[in-house]
């Protein structure tokens, strides 16, 4: 059976879980956004990847995408997700709690 999360604690620019088996991860904001498993999101970097490999163009960032990131709040969904709402505006990711037990850094 995997671990699940047991408790969520807000740390400077991310959150903090504490998993069912003990252990404990720690989840910068900027990490989780980058690993956003939404299909437009998926899409979007995969088109980043080879936009790179073409041109050096810079993209235009929005207000919201100039400071700094932070998750605002996080809902379950079912027994098996978060749902992740960044400051960005995004909202649209399903982190399932396999996903987050292989991101995050353990915290001894």
């Amino acid at each position: 059976m995997t671990a699940t999360p047991i408790a969520i604690a807000r740390r400077d620019q991310g959150i903090e879980l504490t998993w069912s088996d003990g252990s404990r991860r720690l989840y910068s904001a900027d990490s989780l956004r980058r690993a956003c498993p939404c299909a437009l999101c998926r899409e979007k970097n995969s088109a980043e990847t080879e936009k790179i490999a073409s041109s050096l163009s810079l993209p235009v960032l929005s207000h919201a995408e100039t400071l700094p990131l932070v998750v605002q709040r996080m809902q379950p969904v079912g027994n098996y997700a978060y749902n992740i709402h960044f400051s960005d505006g995004h909202d649209s990711g399903i982190y399932t709690f396999e996903l987050l037990g292989q991101l995050g850094q353990i915290v001894s």
